[in-house]
């Protein structure tokens, strides 16, 4: 198995107010043709597969779609706005500490293949480490969701910024060489798993970049083609 292509599931629901989700959906297959598209579900949910690339450039396409609504609310409740200030400026000093806002740090989503998260995080741990910036992983099956926050201001969200871009970066690169091979158990027997573990465990020492994912019923091996080749060929012997 090669990772050629990825399935996402976008909840466009939060358009709603502003479009009407079916041309929505019709402007993100013009500007996306190289990506599939499933059904739209009455909950505002679609499928999408296709490149990592493919994904990432139609996720911008929303991302400045959603900023320009943001910037049409902001200019909609400058009245509102300028409403609450006069009001407190009726205030009294605790009243107006309690009320005011703090600063909120930038939040960037990224969708990985489970796979290629799980090298990522054996083989470049340091990725998924950086200052001022935490880093967490949701896997629901084959896609898991990298969340980076970062704390508010201009450097928090230079550290989330490239934070991000060390992960996309880093899942591109990996996609173009890895390959996946499942070895499945002939009878999932509690011995025959510990037999195939045992036996992936010592070769691991000659596969070093290769990376095993134990399953109930089959192993996983993720790796270079030669690595997974050379491996799989290893277990079956």
């Amino acid at each position: 198995q090669v990772f050629l292509c990825v399935t996402s599931t976008l909840n466009v629901a939060v358009f709603r107010d502003h479009f009407a989700l079916e041309d929505l959906v019709g402007e993100m297959k013009k500007q996306s043709p190289a990506l599939s598209f499933g059904p739209l579900q009455p909950d505002g949910k679609i499928a999408v597969q296709g490149s990592f690339p493919a994904l990432r450039a139609l996720r911008e396409f929303l991302l400045l779609k959603a900023k320009s609504l943001s910037e049409e609310d902001k200019r909609e409740g400058k009245s509102h706005q300028r409403l609450r200030r006069k009001l407190q400026e009726h205030r009294g000093p605790k009243e107006m500490r309690s009320s005011a806002g703090e600063a909120h740090g930038d939040k960037h989503v990224l969708v990985l293949d489970t796979d290629i998260y799980l090298y990522m995080k054996c083989f470049r741990p340091k990725t998924f480490q950086a200052n001022g910036v935490v880093i967490s992983g949701v896997t629901d099956g084959d896609i898991t969701t990298v969340c980076v926050e970062s704390a508010g201001g201009k450097a928090g969200a230079a550290h989330g910024l490239r934070a991000r871009r060390a992960i996309e970066n880093d899942s591109v690169e990996f996609q173009k060489i890895l390959r996946k091979e499942r070895i499945r158990f002939k009878e999932p027997s509690r011995g025959e798993k510990q037999s195939y573990r045992q036996l992936c465990d010592r070769l691991k020492a000659r596969y070093p970049q290769v990376l095993v994912v134990p399953y109930d019923t089959h192993v996983d091996v993720v790796g270079t083609s030669a690595d997974v080749f050379g491996f799989t060929e290893e277990v079956k012997k």
